[in-house]
């Protein structure tokens, strides 16, 4: 009972000294009224803090205005390179944020002797220049592009005409028709002939496009036959760069190796099929799908990499799969074959 007592007279006691407690107008009260109680009591403190630091801030200036007075004025120089300091104070983000958002943008995370503070700067300023890249070409797709490409070309044409131009020759190679044994014997002498070979192709389509008339040129069927041929170069540069690295997969290689080799027969119904093996595959279920049921397909093991959906596979090998196809297309124009039979559908 004494234990009571005293826990009872302790409680009692705690509430007494307790100035949010003591100050409450009712024995009973909300939970919420004793927060709000406890905030008023920490603003007035909060309150009562900076007015007993404001003087000792006057004395600190007071006592500083002497140095600034004789030190001598600083030049416009130094007024620029300091105005920025509030926008870097402003951008501050923790160094995790500041490291993943320069991976994602396939930067270094730190240069030498650089400070984190200079880290947060250079990613701000990576981050303005990629949003007045993308305000400048926003909402813009790829073929708009083309075209204003074809336009910006045409006006470069005519004021500087065709000085400094000259027919560059490309390998001798291109001309002739590719081996298709070299996929058994030796693969890697296919790079450089699949590469010259697609290079001249590109290279008579954009010489066919500027030896049009200039009256074709100017109408819109014509404005779209030229940005198709740019938007085809630009989309078959990932698909160089792989060939040049000589990095292209088996089944990838063997599909385009055909494709250049029965456009170079002029055989295009044949580079037809080839292109349709590269780009769909010859599967069943080209999406992929191998279980629509519960027992397993029959010889689901067949599904190999020859029955693989390429174009499927991302943006940018559907790209220069298309521009592939494309290319066949011009070369079945500019090129006829001497059967009739061998022409695409």
């Amino acid at each position: 009972m004494d234990a009571l007592k005293a826990e009872i007279a302790s409680k009692r006691k705690a509430l007494q000294d307790d100035p949010i407690l003591s100050a409450r107008p009712t024995k009973y009260m909300k939970r919420g009224d004793l927060e709000r109680l406890r905030e008023q009591q920490m603003a007035a403190e909060a309150k009562q803090r900076t007015q007993s630091e404001e003087p000792q801030q006057v004395a600190a200036k007071r006592a500083n205005t002497p140095q600034a007075s004789a030190s001598p004025a600083p030049s416009n120089s130094m007024r620029e390179t300091e105005s920025p300091k509030p926008a870097e104070s402003s951008y501050n983000i923790p160094n995790d944020e500041v490291i993943r958002r320069l991976r994602a943008k396939g930067q270094p995370i730190r240069l030498f002797g650089e400070s984190d503070k200079e880290r947060r700067l250079r990613l701000r300023a990576l981050e303005l220049i990629e949003e007045v890249g993308h305000d400048r070409l926003g909402g813009q797709n790829d073929f708009k592009k083309a075209l204003e490409d074809v336009e910006k070309s045409e006006l470069e044409k005519k004021n500087g005409g065709n000085k400094g131009k000259k027919k560059d020759d490309l390998n001798d190679a291109a001309n002739s028709v590719l081996d298709l044994s070299l996929l058994k014997t030796d693969k890697d002498k296919l790079y450089p002939l699949i590469y010259y070979a697609l290079k001249r192709t590109l290279k008579e389509w954009a010489e066919a496009m500027d030896e049009r008339p200039d009256e074709i040129k100017r109408t819109a069927q014509g404005k779209r036959a030229a940005a198709t041929q740019v938007q085809s170069a630009e989309y078959l540069k990932p698909l160089f760069k792989t060939l040049r690295s000589r990095s292209l997969p088996d089944d990838m290689l063997t599909r385009i190796a055909e494709i250049v080799h029965y456009m170079q027969k002029r055989e295009y119904q044949k580079a037809n099929d080839s292109y349709l093996r590269l780009s769909i595959g010859n599967a069943p279920w080209p999406i992929g799908v191998t279980m629509v049921g519960i027992h397993e397909r029959s010889a689901r093991e067949k599904i190999s990499a020859d029955q693989v959906a390429h174009v499927l596979n991302d943006e940018v090998s559907r790209k220069y799969i298309q521009s592939l196809k494309r290319l066949l297309t011009f070369s079945q124009t500019k090129y006829p074959p001497a059967d009739i039979s061998q022409l695409m559908g």
